[in-house]
């Protein structure tokens, strides 16, 4: 109850401080930086906010990696959460945080797109892509220009921290999936993952072993 009621505050805070507290809002920049962002006109766009708007994307599928097969488990789906979140980022995916109930076990078959989430493969491709985008970022980005975005643009303000609140909110899905492959006891590798900022996580995807199909645990194996 405790967790569900901070995640909720958490949600409630985060909305309140975009609303009432974040920098003025600037729609016709913002509308233009978007545009430009979906239509890959990339040319006059500082490399740190295109990153920055990147990794929110990859945080999503991350997040995806671990929930859908965690939804399959609950009375509620992710996939509403997920298509909200691609709208809204870390605001559509805390409902889904503080609703899910804690579930440690995995039951059924895979379908593709389990099986395609579950993969090591996809760990692996999105970690390539990711130290890419911060590689980008860091080496050809212009800082002072994004401080002052950050400090002047409710949108990049918002978006720099709703990135730290999926990095924030992490372990509070990890634990399960640890669980359901055999690691619930193993704590000093559940904090190695959960502390090292998106890294952590992409490593724990790259690194995880797949779920078996109920169908596959039944089966006797050969020696």
């Amino acid at each position: 109850m405790v967790r569900k009621i901070t995640l909720w505050l958490i949600w409630a805070g985060f909305i309140a401080y975009v609303l009432l507290l974040a920098p003025p809002i600037h729609l016709s920049e913002t509308l233009t930086l978007l545009k430009k962002i979906l239509t890959v006109q990339w040319g006059d766009i500082n490399p740190i906010i295109l990153s920055l708007f990147s990794l929110i994307g990859v945080w999503i599928l991350i997040y995806s990696c671990l929930l859908f097969i965690d939804g399959k488990m609950q009375k509620i789906a992710f996939w509403p959460f997920a298509l909200a979140s691609l709208g809204t980022g870390v605001i559509g995916l805390i409902p889904y945080l503080a609703l899910r109930e804690a579930n440690q076990e995995f039951t059924g078959q895979k379908d593709g797109l389990l099986k395609l989430l579950d993969s090591r493969t996809t760990g692996i491709l999105l970690a390539v892509f990711t130290l890419g985008l911060l590689a980008y970022g860091l080496l050809a980005g212009d800082w002072e220009d994004f401080i002052q975005q950050f400090q002047g643009d409710r949108f990049i303000n918002g978006m720099s921290l709703a990135f730290c609140l999926f990095c924030l909110l992490f372990p509070t899905v990890l634990g399960d999936d640890m669980a359901r492959r055999g690691f619930l006891s193993n704590s000093q590798l559940f904090w190695l993952i959960a502390l090292v900022p998106l890294l952590g996580p992409l490593a724990y995807l790259c690194w995880r072993s797949p779920l078996r199909d109920t169908a596959e645990v039944t089966q006797p194996q050969s020696v």
